[in-house]
């Protein structure tokens, strides 16, 4: 993959940038003005497993794409004239809105999920069990997606189905050579729907099909895909506290955020004013002094 797409990067340049002045450092793509694009944020955009020829596709486009946008920028920028001013204000506000939204949701985070404890959590969940209906299934299981050409395929056939810690052991030492994905999650549970993104299969009815299967078995052109199913919720249910722990904490935070801002805010105005943190205006000053 590095190899083929530093090759396209080679002929991209060459062929569609005869012209242009060339850069010495290999990691710089292309440069227009100002910006500069990296090799690290186009691999980085590529999934993993996508063919050469797909990489290159997508790649190529890509760079294409960052090249026209940053023209047209610079274009903008030469021709907007006041209308920049105006830009660059609500760049700030959202610059600033953005800021606070995010050290308000980690401050509330940090602040209330902390003073959360065990027993309100456990309470809240008994309490309100219709908050936490499953619209999907859960299992607990694991996973594997095999190259069709890899080693002992008929030997990992029939370890996946046993949960021995014998069996166990082997897949892992094999998973680690030869699996493109291996997840073991006979500990956890885990959406169905999110398991079965990764296997050619469609299933209309996965109560049903959980209801009749504890293995799944698929082989297409390129891989295998084994999936061990040992216990499964079907949708519908109510989800398991272990499961809907994140959800309870989030909807216990909620129910207190409103007043920890309104608090924060006013400490943190209040401290500032004494602290002489807060430089007032004439004019201010005469309305604080009419009001009081």
């Amino acid at each position: 993959m590095r190899t083929g797409f530093l090759l396209f990067i080679f002929l991209f340049l060459y062929c569609s940038c005869r012209n242009a002045r060339t850069i010495d450092d290999a990691n710089i793509i292309a440069v227009v003005k100002d910006k500069v694009l990296y090799s690290t944020e186009i691999s980085s955009l590529i999934p993993r497993g996508t063919s050469s020829a797909d990489s290159l596709l997508l790649a190529e486009n890509y760079v294409k794409k960052w090249i026209k946008d940053a023209l047209i920028y610079d274009v903008a920028l030469r021709n907007l004239g006041n209308e920049k001013k105006e830009i660059e204000k609500l760049v700030d506000d959202y610059r600033s809105s953005l800021y606070r939204y995010r050290y308000q949701e980690k401050l509330i985070w940090e602040r209330l999920s902390a003073n959360i404890r065990e027993s309100d959590k456990l309470n809240y969940y008994d309490e309100n069990h219709t908050k936490f209906v499953l619209d999907k299934s859960l299992i607990k299981g694991l996973f594997l997606k095999i190259p069709i050409d890899a080693p002992n395929l008929s030997d990992v056939k029939s370890w996946y189905k046993s949960s021995s810690e014998e069996s166990l052991e082997k897949i892992e030492k094999y998973s680690v050579q030869n699996a493109t994905i291996y997840d073991y999650f006979y500990d956890r549970w885990i959406d169905f729907g999110e398991v079965m993104s990764n296997i050619p299969l469609h299933i209309s009815n996965s109560n049903q099909f959980l209801k009749n299967n504890k293995t799944i078995e698929v082989t297409d052109s390129s891989f295998c895909y084994l999936l061990n199913i040992k216990e499964y919720i079907p949708a519908g249910n109510v989800a398991p506290y272990d499961y809907a722990e994140a959800q309870v904490v989030e909807m216990l935070i909620n129910q207190q955020k409103m007043d920890f801002l309104k608090n924060f805010e006013n400490e943190l105005y209040n401290d500032a004013v004494k602290n002489g943190e807060v430089v007032f205006g004439k004019e201010s000053q005469e309305i604080n002094n009419e009001m009081k």
